[in-house]
């Protein structure tokens, strides 16, 4: 067998026996009939396992409550994964009633989001999440492109464990808890199983949940670990070795997939993980004897995802260990002796609990001394002061949000004289950064040969000083390109105000249309533009919004490229111009919007005000006066979102053609006119959205939507035009996603004065 073909040929023989050998095992399953008593002088010893499953692990609290309700007293609790969660929090003291209410108090459909809620990001993470989809981020370092580490976030999780653990922190061996504890990992790095015993153990717990690909791995004692679930999904033979003299297992693992989901790289993925945690899960029910017990919750069609149905996989645990009562009399104590049993219980738990001290100290570990200066300030948690649990949350979601840290953690050290302790915010930098890239799609066509492709690049270097400077470059190829790069240093004690010098050029393709809708011309447009803004936050971390105001100057250019030959000599002198513009800007933005795209609740308000002079070669210079305003509102009953939008600009008098110009037209900004087709230096327009919410999911899109939109506006060459008798309506029917490269419509569109047809979008409207 020198070969390493025929050695690994044998090995597959060699594992296929065992694999077999372990199936014609029968481990000892409840039956409501198995309800023999055992006498015995001692009570045994009774050890309860706890398996992983992700979601489907929730129903190991209605089964605890069963256990409760039947007197069973559990003296050694060992789990994996959504076990070891579970088992944890009950060793920690939590009964099964306190257990399922924290479950239930948490918000399982946000809660492995990765980014924070949208409006706790500083408006200027809200402008490029507004602009670029946040799904398709990528980072670079040291000369590679690098992913982020998990697919999902697990900080809202590490909180939740850390407040329900809380009063167990000063712990440090699991054997001092109230019940004895024992949670399972993998050691990602050689694939051996540890069995953490001691420590922080709201770390632990987390530590066993670490999916590999799904959430980031744990590095604890010089170890990166992962899932348990990976080489020892339901523990038998720990609970052996901390001495257990009979085992209740409780096995709610995902069982193997039907063929028709072996047909992509997901199913087959997941597959394989499911095989190799059936095989550790086969190897430990052969350890079961005839005086143990295996519970097996029918969780039928459940996956490992469905935290949504928290409350029905509890149920289901509790009805499963209803309908084996009688298989859990012979573990029964007799009510006398059970109350004793959790009199002790309590009492164990009195001595462990951690008392309400002050904190003495607040310290930063992950980041060098002079960027910890500058994150102490976003915080809130001063030293000298009792703990505040809820202000230590909002503090580290405000440090996650930054999107600078894959890990944002926190512990507390007791101090000797146990009086104090030291709060010790942990951070890890995400290895993917500190340079970041999004890509971003633009696409429009309706079906009629008229369409439109672009292609956005954004590169954002972070931390490009300790004072927190900041580097960005965006790229766009397609109809319109352009280019441009802003360099943002905060400045200030409170590093809250902020400089920002930008440079940038762009050229596009416009065309003039007649009042029918014909194309009379076609010219392309460029600019360059450069400036200097100083600006200040409104509300606290500047998430509320930012107000900015700056000197900028601008060069602009008009070529003709094809004109109608009807329109006689004139038009192409209008069209083809040059000149610069020079003055003052004053921009303010606020966006509480819980969504860019598809908002269900807030709002959005932007006003940009820029007065200057204008320099013509041909014309000289005159006064400049610019002035724009757009607003959004979205509000949200159940799966129904009314959205009202609006938009007034105004310019003093310019020529036909002129860049300041003012347009209307395109999906939802005047659906069924063409993109730039209404025209003028003073417009208003004002659009009432509806949306439902499909209650269909979708593995590409984060919510699909139906709906339509009703939109008026106008746009004229003066001021004193303006009349309402004078707008024009378009409408919209349509179909839409959020998905990871932004907003997708199809949708049809129509206006009396423009045209109908079929629209297909993607991107920002």
């Amino acid at each position: 067998m020198k070969s390493p073909y025929f050695r690994r040929i044998f090995c597959l023989v060699l594992t296929t026996i065992g694999i077999q050998a372990a199936a014609q095992a029968t481990p000892p399953v409840a039956q409501p009939s198995s309800a023999a008593t055992v006498d015995a002088p001692e009570r045994p010893r009774i050890a309860l396992v706890l398996s992983g499953g992700g979601a489907r692990g929730l129903s190991h609290v209605g089964v605890l409550r069963v256990l409760e309700e039947a007197r069973v007293p559990v003296d050694i609790v060992v789990g994996t994964s959504m076990g070891a969660i579970v088992g944890g929090l009950y060793a920690s003291g939590l009964d099964a009633r306190q257990l399922e209410q924290a479950v239930l108090a948490l918000d399982w459909v946000g809660m492995f989001e990765r980014n924070e809620p949208r409006q706790q990001l500083s408006q200027r993470q809200k402008e490029e999440d507004f602009e670029l989809a946040p799904l398709t981020e990528l980072g670079f370092r040291d000369g590679e492109f690098r992913i982020p580490t998990g697919a999902l976030s697990s900080r809202s999780l590490e909180l939740a464990l850390r407040r329900n653990t809380h009063h167990a922190r000063w712990i440090e061996r699991f054997d001092e808890l109230p019940t004895p504890f024992r949670a399972v990992a993998t050691d990602l790095e050689t694939g051996d199983p540890v069995v953490l015993g001691q420590g922080d153990l709201a770390t632990a717990l987390r530590a066993s949940m670490s999916v590999p690909g799904v959430f980031a791995p744990v590095e604890r004692d010089g170890r990166v670990l992962g899932d348990g679930g990976l080489v020892n999904n339901l523990p038998v033979d720990i609970a052996r070795r901390l001495g257990a003299d009979t085992v209740i297992a409780v096995n709610i693992g995902t069982p193997l997939a039907g063929r028709e989901t072996l047909n992509s790289l997901v199913g087959i993925t997941a597959q394989m993980v499911n095989i190799l945690t059936e095989q550790n899960v086969r190897r430990n029910m052969a350890l079961l004897a005839p005086t143990d017990l295996l519970l097996l919750p029918e969780l039928g069609r459940h996956t490992s995802a469905d935290f949504s149905r928290a409350a029905d996989l509890i149920r289901i645990g509790y009805d499963y260990g209803r309908s084996i009562m009688q298989a859990l009399d012979r573990f029964a104590l007799q009510p006398a002796q059970y109350e004793q049993w959790l009199s002790q219980r309590r009492h164990r738990m009195a001595a462990a609990r951690a008392p309400d001290v002050a904190v003495t100290q607040v310290v930063f570990e992950g980041v060098d001394p002079q960027r910890a200066l500058a994150l102490a300030r976003r915080v809130q948690s001063q030293s000298g002061r009792a703990l505040d649990l809820p202000q230590v949350e909002r503090d580290l979601r405000a440090l996650a949000a930054t999107g600078d840290f894959e890990a944002v953690d926190y512990r507390l050290h007791r101090q000797a004289d146990n009086a104090s302790e030291t709060l010790t915010i942990d951070l890890r930098e995400n290895r993917w950064g500190p340079n970041y890239l999004r890509i971003g799609l633009d696409l429009r066509t309706d079906f009629s040969g008229r369409s439109a492709f672009n292609l956005r690049l954004s590169h954002n270097r972070r931390w490009l000083s300790r004072s927190g400077a900041e580097w960005r470059n965006r790229l766009q190829l397609g109809r319109t390109n352009a280019v441009s790069t802003e360099l943002y240093q905060p400045w200030g004690e409170d590093g809250n105000r902020f400089l920002a010098a930008y440079v940038g050029a762009s050229m596009r393709p416009v065309e003039l249309f007649a009042e029918t809708g014909q194309v009379l011309a076609q010219f392309s447009r460029t600019g360059f533009d450069m400036g200097l803004d100083f600006g200040w936050p409104l509300g606290l971390l500047n998430n509320l919004g930012e107000a900015r105001l700056g000197l900028r100057l601008s060069h602009r250019k008009t070529s003709p490229e094809l004109v109608d030959g009807t329109l006689g000599p004139a038009v192409p002198g209008l069209l083809r111009q040059r000149w610069r513009e020079q003055g003052v800007r004053l921009a303010i933005v606020s966006d509480q919007l819980d969504h860019a795209n598809f908002p269900s609740d807030g709002y959005r308000v932007q006003a940009d005000l820029f007065g200057g002079r204008r320099i013509d070669g041909v014309a000289g210079t005159s006064r400049l006066s610019r002035f724009e305003f757009n607003a959004t509102a979205a509000r949200r009953w159940g799966p129904h979102t009314v959205n009202l939008g609006g938009r007034l600009a105004r310019t003093n008098q310019l020529p036909v053609g002129a860049i300041d110009e003012f347009s209307l037209g395109g999906f939802q900004q005047l659906s069924g006119y063409h993109p730039g087709q209404v025209v003028g230096n003073v417009l208003a327009f004002g659009r009432l959205t509806y949306y439902h919410r499909l209650p269909w999911s979708s593995v590409v899109a984060r919510a699909l939507f139906l709906g339509g939109s009703l939109e008026a506006g106008n746009a004229w060459r003066h001021h004193r035009d303006l009349r309402l008798d004078d707008l024009r309506v378009g409408r919209s029917l349509f179909i839409g996603a959020d998905t990871a490269l932004g907003p997708l419509y199809l949708s049809l569109v129509s206006a009396a004065r423009g045209y109908s047809g079929l629209y297909l979008f993607l991107g920002r409207p």
